[in-house]
């Protein structure tokens, strides 16, 4: 055998390799998906997260011809279903409906099971939604300097409802205890869910929730809107002021709600699934529903996604360390 012949041999056979390879893969995409999609939700049913993952499940289902069904995961900080998905087949079947709080529990827990940076690759973020300091409406305080007077001579005796540690609503609370010189007792819960049951009833005084579940008590009258967490007001609620013009200058932290799937997920199927929920999230009827629950509906590449979650980890980790919260 010549040795040209031998390396004729060589390529054909590495060029056919390549074509299986690529092939392969784009076959995968096609066939994609196969069965049913789970999209976790790490939070208990009746929050911001769950209802964001039905809005967009139901639509994706019709998009990608297969039933896809929300599942809740609740627990640590929404951090056991992030680790159940970061463990997951890498097919594109099993997704997660994260959030902010996932780039601030890296910083907050001195151990987690999984990266989020490195094991979870981003898909597109589906909204941002301001968070809104409310207190249930019996109680005689109209607005944040009335609730500072009232708890600033008490330390220890009120309490603020969260998500659970290490999320947005508990970091949230850190800071305004730190700004204002207050002392207010933290008590995490699984979800929104169990946190406005226990807010409506009296059992804590306060929350720094989104503004999706506590709505329709704010709108019903039960629950009393003093301000929201971002550094602009929210359309939903255009007569609430920011904790910025309530004396608190410089707060600015909302949360955000994206989509991952497991990081060696195949970048055909997760282009696949950002193409199709992109065109959800950015249609009239998505924008419109978003709006009804003070959504702010984003769409975005999956490289931008990203680049957002690199950036508030960052920007988180510092906060946390400020704060000195930490959580073993």
């Amino acid at each position: 055998m010549s040795i040209p012949s031998l390396f004729s041999r060589r390529s054909v056979v590495q060029a056919i390799a390549l074509t299986v390879a690529v092939s392969g893969g784009s076959a995968m995409a096609q066939a994609f998906p196969s069965k049913p999609v789970s999209l976790i939700v790490p939070f208990a049913a009746g929050g911001t997260t769950d209802v964001l993952a039905r809005a967009l499940a139901d639509k994706l289902s019709q998009a990608l011809g297969q039933p896809v069904i929300v599942e809740s995961k609740p627990g640590a900080g929404a951090t056991i279903g992030a680790d159940y998905v970061a463990k997951a087949r890498p097919d594109g079947h099993t997704l997660l409906m994260g959030a902010v709080h996932h780039t601030i529990a890296s910083s907050v827990y001195k151990k987690l099971p999984y990266d989020f940076s490195k094991d979870l690759a981003p898909i597109t973020t589906v909204a941002l939604v301001p968070n809104v300091l409310v207190v249930n409406a019996t109680t005689p305080v109209k607005n944040v300097a009335e609730l500072v007077a009232m708890i600033k001579p008490a330390p220890g005796k009120h309490a603020f409802g969260s998500n659970g540690n290490g999320t947005a609503q508990h970091l949230i609370g850190t800071q305004f205890q730190n700004l204002t010189g207050t002392d207010v007792i933290h008590i995490p819960y699984k979800g929104s869910g169990p946190l406005s049951t226990d807010l409506l009833g009296g059992q804590i005084l306060m929350s720094f929730d989104t503004i999706t579940p506590v709505l329709p008590h704010i709108k019903a009258g039960k629950l009393r809107p003093l301000a929201v967490t971002t550094a602009k007001r929210s359309a939903a609620l255009p007569d609430v002021p920011t904790l910025d013009e309530a004396g608190l200058k410089g707060f600015n932290i909302g949360t955000w709600f994206g989509v991952l799937a497991p990081a060696a997920t195949p970048k055909d199927i997760v282009a696949r699934l950002n193409a199709e929920m992109v065109k959800i999230i950015q249609s009239p009827e998505f924008k419109a529903k978003m709006a009804d629950i003070g959504a702010e509906p984003i769409g975005n590449t999956s490289a931008q996604m990203a680049q957002q979650i690199a950036s508030e980890t960052e920007k988180f980790g510092k906060l946390v360390k400020e704060a000195k919260v930490e959580i073993e």
